[in-house]
């Protein structure tokens, strides 16, 4: 069904008050257009209670619409207020609003009272709120002389300010005479009632300055009182003052106060009543005194705070709940409580309620011979009375209206007529206050009228609800339909929602929703249409949002946000930080997609919101910015508990800049051995801030801290003060105890010193102690200084020793030193190896086994045995060069080795000699051995030379390491085609005293690829390969480069290959029969053979030739004797084998050369050349 508002027009019964509600309010919802008859409207009034400053001229507003223009009326404090006959009061043309000039002359004083202003036309009376007025007030404090207060330390004090009653109430602030601020804590406190509060005081508290401050808002005056004196004076001085004032047998001595359980100063009691008003902020206090200063804890017994709306001020002494309500009613229990003991005090509260609106009553325009009703609901503690007037004037003494039936807070209205337009008044009041509403009854006749603009144009974000607006006025209340396009389809409640006030709603907007829209108002009068327009665009999205992020300060952090939006609207990108503008910096740069911090700071750290913006959406996205940086270093280094070997340090935290502290790493410089070097001390965990520490004696101590987190170290703390340790006797003696002689007659004794931290005390040196260990002497002792070595002298040699070496100082010696053992020096050993034996084992590798020396006779450490083998040489070469000998060294006491690497077929001599630390002792006689044959080494070079048309020259130089006796040499050669495929092989075979061959009847223009390798009894040696082209005639190849991309030659070559196709057709018939044919004729007659073959584009050779090889072919010199052609069956001829017949074409036609089988073209290196094409082939050849 279409949507539709339309009035009930039925008799009013009990059972449709709640429907003739529901069209009042429709009704009342409407606004009158203000071209139509309508009694009066207060649009602006002052507030009911209006405080005025008595410095500037008094404005009492009253502001009001209607149809005629309304007059204005007043009423002072109930009686009419004649304005002309005051010059002092004039009222602002075209508006009730009253201007009372006091600048000039008069006083505010004058003007108090209660004021209300009343707009009246022929329709009705409209009466405003009673407006109180009252000037301001900021009266000075009464003139007191305060005596100063003198208390002693821990007592309570309650500096009173009792400021003068002004208007408004003044603000309260307590402050010195340079206008400081008092301070105030726990113990020290403002109460709600501007007293100055001390739970207990202390010396610091001794001032003469206690000022309270009154400051009055509305006049922008602060009032001051008389400085208060405060002294408090602690036990000694005040025995020191009764002592001087009081004789001796009235002295009995001031004592301290005691600490004391709580008390409260404020409220006095146990119980107290509160009572506030709904709405207002209910404040609660409790002020309580005791040594130590008590603490303030809050409870409600009935039940429990309501927790939006309680906030605790004042060091927690006072409970505020905002927005009271009834429901807060109860008791509720401030608890005072220090170590010594607990006071209650128990506020039962009460909330009462001004009147307020449940239900105020709206405008009625009515019809006439409508029905109608006005309602006034209001709620208050107590419950309000309603009272009604009609114009200004008590409904009970109006003139009587037949159609207006009064049911308490309901003014019914039935069969209504326009001579009954009025307006009506709703008082509801109690105790604490009241509310006055206007409501107008209006009864006209009027068609219906649509107050929304034409055509106006609707954006809306899909699947967002869009609002299409129609106001619209019209009496009786109009039927409002709304239809979609030009074809007028009435739309349904099932998509649409349509408002009281005929807004039409479109909860989920989609594309489809585009379109134009009329709104159609009707009632038994007439009607209007209006038309609207809708577009649905794409909402704005962040398709790449912001990343939390995590950096080091200084470094460089960018937020990327891309935003993708409906094409017809421009967003505007807005970054901000935590909710509010970016700092105003060039460290902030904003690019395109990117926000870019740069240098970043501590302060930089927060949540980066990416903002888009359009004319229809908003869309945002934040990340979170944490700067992060290594620790700032510790402070307040103390070193405490100092011992002779421990001390506690005590040291306090740097700020951790967002990373948690994991460890901290404490160091320590020896100022008295080592100033200016740290060293690694101890480690503890990251929660610690204290660590008892080791230490040695006689060092002058100085400790720093570091603190290290995630992000890295932080620098070093202000060291430590000095601590230096008591002298010890060494604890530890030198490491790396050592005794080798450097000479066959000395034993060298080594160490590593201890270090000044290591000393434990002054005088540091060494007593060095040795003695033979295979002997019966006594320990033989030194003492050197500080030193690493000691040599002894006249020892035999390679002695073994027992050495220990022991500290000692001032104070006295190390614990006793652990022995080791050492040699004195050695000397070259004395014995050759004997009974050399040589086992070869293959032409490359020997065995060679000695016997091993006496111990005795090495003389030393035995290092191992050590071989000298060389190659005999020629008595030629001998004379060229020096015999180069090879070492082998063979550890420890092996009699046995491998020669490996030896050259083949050769004559070698070795020897061998013991090694000791020293060096080498004699060496044993030479023993000779002979390597048999081995493989050759390959040919020391291959070359080709003398390329041909049909042979190519090989020269070669033997290898350079024969490894015995040649015996022939073998060449392997293969053609390779064009597209690198090898031809068969050919295997041939060189006598060995061979240096040159030369290979005959090999294709033209081919190339060959060359495996040489040379033989000894025992196999083939290593192979050298080379690759070589046979020639072509270099005159043919220049032509066809030059014209094988000519167009032309194209074209000339298809009729070439249909004339050759035609020759071999008659050839081969011809030669079918047995007689001669043209073309043997013309080969007869022409006896020249130098013509270049032609290219032939599927199979060549001739992809490796270069300008070199391309020589012209000698006359007749591959043209065979019978002149014959064999017919190929298919393209695997003999000649892919090399053992084809040679064959070629003259120019004209003619069969001159060489006759091919198919061959694989290949690239060439150098000029194109190709093997002349057999008949068949060249027919492919040319097409």
């Amino acid at each position: 069904m279409p949507l539709k508002i339309m009035p009930k027009k039925k008799h009013l019964s009990a059972g449709r008050v709640p429907l003739i509600l529901f069209l009042c309010q429709m009704i009342g919802a409407l606004d009158v257009p203000l071209d139509l008859v309508q009694p009066p409207t207060i649009t602006q009034q002052s507030p009911k209670d209006y405080i005025v400053d008595p410095r500037e001229n008094i404005v009492i507003q009253c502001e009001a619409k209607g149809k005629p223009p309304p007059s204005f009326s007043w009423t002072r404090n109930g009686t009419h207020f004649d304005i002309d006959k005051d010059p002092l009061v004039t009222m602002k043309p075209g508006s009730g609003t009253l201007i009372i000039n006091i600048i000039t002359e008069g006083k505010a004083e004058t003007y108090e009272g209660v004021y209300q202003c009343t707009a009246r036309n022929e329709r009705g009376a409209a009466v405003s709120n009673n407006i109180v007025v009252r000037p301001s007030r900021s009266p000075l404090w009464t003139k007191e002389r305060l005596e100063p207060i003198t208390l002693r330390n821990g007592q309570s004090l309650v500096l009173p300010c009792r400021p003068p009653i002004g208007l408004p109430p003044a603000i309260i602030f307590w402050m010195d005479n340079s206008f400081q601020r008092l301070p105030q804590s726990e113990r020290v406190s403002q109460g709600l009632n501007g007293d100055l509060y001390f739970s207990n005081v202390l010396p610091e508290d001794t001032r003469e300055d206690y000022i309270c401050y009154a400051r009055f808002n509305h006049t922008q005056t602060i009032q001051q009182k008389q400085p208060i004196s405060l002294k408090v004076i602690s036990v000694d001085e005040l025995n020191d003052t009764l002592a001087a004032n009081l004789s001796d047998t009235e002295f009995y001595g001031a004592k301290p106060s005691k600490e004391r359980p709580p008390t409260f100063l404020t409220p006095e009691g146990n119980e107290s009543l509160k009572e506030e008003l709904r709405g207002n902020v209910l404040s609660l206090e409790c002020i309580a005194e005791g040594l130590p200063t008590p603490i303030i804890y809050w409870i409600k017994e009935d039940g429990t705070l309501p927790v939006n709306r309680t906030f605790y001020r004042n060091f927690k002494k006072t409970l505020q709940i905002t927005q009271v309500t009834e429901a807060d009613s109860g008791n509720y229990q401030c608890i005072a409580k220090n170590p010594l003991g607990a006071v209650h005090h128990t506020i039962a509260v009460t909330v009462k309620a001004a009147p307020y609106w449940i239900a105020a009553p709206q405008n009625l325009v009515l019809s006439p011979g409508e029905n109608g009703t006005l309602i006034c609901r209001a709620n208050g503690n107590p419950k309000p009375r309603i009272a009604w007037l009609t114009n200004g004037v008590p409904i009970e003494i109006a003139p009587e209206d037949p159609s207006r039936k009064i049911d308490g807070d309901t003014i019914i209205f039935s069969n209504v007529q326009e001579r009954l337009s009025a307006v009506y008044q709703c008082n509801a009041s109690n105790e604490y206050g009241y509310l006055l509403a206007n409501a107008f009854v209006n009864v006209l006749a009027e068609p219906p009228r649509i107050l929304t603009s034409a055509n106006i144009l609707y954006q809306v974000i899909a699947n967002r609800p869009a609002f299409l607006d129609c106001a619209f006025f019209g009496s009786p209340l109009p039927t409002i339909e709304w239809f979609k396009g030009t074809k007028g389809s009435a739309l349904h409640e099932d998509i649409y929602v349509l408002h009281d006030n005929g807004t039409l709603e479109i909860p989920v907007a989609q594309k489809d929703s585009t379109g134009t829209y009329t709104c159609v108002a009707r009632n038994k009068l007439g009607m209007a249409k209006n038309e609207v327009h809708l577009e649905i665009k794409d909402p704005t999205r962040i398709i790449k949002q912001p990343e939390h992020a995590v950096v080091q300060r200084g470094s460089k952090v960018s937020f990327e946000c891309k935003v993708k939006h409906d094409h017809t609207l421009i967003p505007t990108i807005v970054w901000l930080k935590d909710h509010g503008e970016l700092p105003n910096e060039e460290r902030f740069s904003v690019d395109k997609d990117h926000l870019v911090v740069t240098d970043v700071s501590d302060d930089d750290g927060g949540t980066y919101t990416c903002a888009a913006n359009t004319t229809l959406d908003r869309v945002s996205a934040s990340a979170v910015l944490r700067v992060v940086d290594v620790p700032n270093p510790p402070f307040d280094l103390e070193l405490t508990n100092q011992l002779d070997k421990s001390v506690q340090l005590t040291w306090t935290p740097g700020d951790d800049n967002n990373s948690p502290i994991t460890k901290f790493i404490i160091e320590y410089e020896d100022a008295m051995h080592e100033a200016g070097v740290w060293h690694h001390q101890a480690e503890v965990s990251g929660t610690q801030t204290t660590a008892q520490l080791k230490l040695s004696p006689y060092v002058n101590y100085s400790f720093r801290v570091m603190a290290e987190n995630n992000i890295g170290r932080s620098v070093p703390s202000e060291a430590s003060e000095q601590y230096l340790t008591k002298a010890a006797e060494p604890d530890q003696n030198p490491t790396a105890v050592e005794g080798l002689g450097t000479e066959p007659d000395n034993l060298v004794i080594t160490w590593k010193p201890l270090n000044g931290f290591e000393s434990n005390g002054p005088g540091l040196q060494y007593k060095v102690s040795w003695r033979q260990k295979d002997g019966d002497d006594e320990w033989t002792s030194v003492v050197v200084a500080n030193v690493s070595k000691y040599i002894v002298s006249g020892t035999p040699t390679f002695v073994p020793y027992l050495i220990k070496v022991q500290a000692l100082n001032d104070v006295g010696f190390a614990p006793e030193p652990a022995v080791v053992m050492g040699h004195s020096g050695e000397d070259l050993p004395m014995v050759a190896p004997g009974n050399v034996r040589v086992n070869v084992v293959n032409s490359t590798l020997a065995e060679v086994h000695w016997d091993p020396v006496p111990l005795k006779s090495v003389r030393g450490h035995l290092q191992g045995y050590r071989i000298y083998y060389w190659k005999v040489q020629s008595s030629s070469k001998r004379n060229r060069r020096h015999i180069e000998k090879k070492i082998l060294t063979f550890q420890g006491s092996k009699t046995h080795g491998m020669l490996p690497g030896l050259q083949p077929y050769s004559h070698y001599f070795l020897n061998v000699r013991v090694v000791n630390g020293k060096g080498e002792g004699p060496a044993s006689s030479d023993r000779g051995f002979h390597t048999p044959e081995g493989v050759p080494s390959a040919p020391s070079s291959l070359k080709i030379v003398n390329p041909t048309l049909d042979s190519l020259t090989l020269e070669w130089d033997p290898p350079s390491h024969p490894n015995g006796v040649l015996t022939e040499y073998t060449l392997k050669y293969q053609p390779i085609n064009s597209t690198h495929e090898l031809g068969p092989l050919v295997d041939l075979k060189i006598p060995a005293n061979k240096t040159r061959w030369t290979l005959k009847n090999l294709n033209f223009s081919t190339r060959y690829k060359f495996y040489f390798y040379a033989q000894t009894s025992v196999g083939s040696g290593s192979q050298i390969t080379e690759e070589a082209i046979t020639t072509v005639d270099e005159a043919m190849a220049s032509r066809q480069v030059d014209i094988a991309t000519q167009g032309w030659f194209i074209g000339l070559m298809c009729a070439v290959a249909l004339l050759i196709l035609i020759l071999l057709i008659v050839c081969f018939v011809r030669r079918n029969k047995g007689g001669k044919y043209p073309v043997k004729e013309k080969e007869d007659a022409h006896a020249d053979p130098e013509i270049q073959p032609m290219k032939e584009d599927d199979g060549t050779f001739g992809e490796y030739s270069d300008a070199e090889d391309h020589k012209p072919l000698k006359k007749g010199s591959r043209t065979p004797s019978d002149r014959t052609v064999k017919k190929e069956d298919s393209d695997d001829s003999l000649v892919d084998y090399g053992e084809g017949v040679n064959g070629q074409f003259n120019e004209d036609g003619s069969f001159i050369g060489q006759y091919s089988g198919k061959k694989e073209k290949e690239p060439a290196e150098g000029n194109e050349s190709s093997e002349a094409p057999s008949p068949v082939n060249a027919m492919n050849s040319f097409v």
